[in-house]
């Protein structure tokens, strides 16, 4: 699958967010890249350049491409419900994602190798489709071959200062997640303001 390969704290001196973690460059250089970049953001946007640039803001959060935030957005208006929040609850429920937020990567792009290998069971059965959406109840765990061990074990000690959200329920030394509910908006606090981009895909 294709994904982004790029210099990451270039795209988050772009958008003036850190959008894949800490950042000692965007915290050394939080303004846009460029020679003119200081002055950039002094520049007044049109609603479409706003809209379009949450939109991007969420692809690089997530590690998704347009294809499928279009298709996660037709997802969330065909659903009962406001259509920005279940949006966020689609991405936020994906396997890479929750493999993430329970702490057995140190970021998104290593929790989606760890699924894309094998490494994930669900309920048992090996799920290696990292945009796989996971439902409450659904335990997720490390595989038991020793190599898949031995890499979520050096991920959770890379991430045991990360507080685990409300919503799964983690036992580390069993290295297992449990779904315990669908995150609500309130646990979710994305770095987009998810209206504009109901906005923008409902033109």
């Amino acid at each position: 699958m294709a994904r982004y390969t790029g210099p990451r704290a270039k795209i988050s001196r772009r958008f003036g967010v850190s959008l894949f973690g800490p950042s000692k460059a965007f915290e050394r250089r939080n303004f846009p890249p460029g020679q003119h970049g200081v002055r950039a953001g002094r520049k007044k946007k049109s609603e479409y350049s706003v809209a379009l640039g949450e939109k991007q803001k969420l692809r690089f959060q997530y590690g998704v491409l347009e294809k499928q935030v279009r298709g996660d957005y037709e997802e969330a208006a065909r659903r009962r419900g406001v259509t920005g929040a279940i949006l966020l609850q689609v991405l936020e429920t994906r396997l890479d994602n929750v493999c993430y937020r329970a702490g057995f990567g140190n970021s998104r792009q290593a929790a989606r190798q760890i699924v894309n290998h094998g490494h994930v069971l669900v309920n048992g059965r090996c799920v290696d489709v990292p945009s796989y959406q996971v439902k409450p109840g659904d335990v997720i765990k490390v595989g038991a071959k020793p190599s898949s061990q031995q890499l979520v074990l050096r991920m959770t000690d890379l991430t045991q200062s990360l507080s685990v959200v409300d919503w799964l329920s983690v036992d580390k030394d069993k290295l297992e997640a449990t779904v315990a509910r669908v995150p609500e908006r309130a646990d979710i606090a994305p770095l987009v303001n998810e209206q504009l981009i109901v906005e923008l895909y409902s033109r």
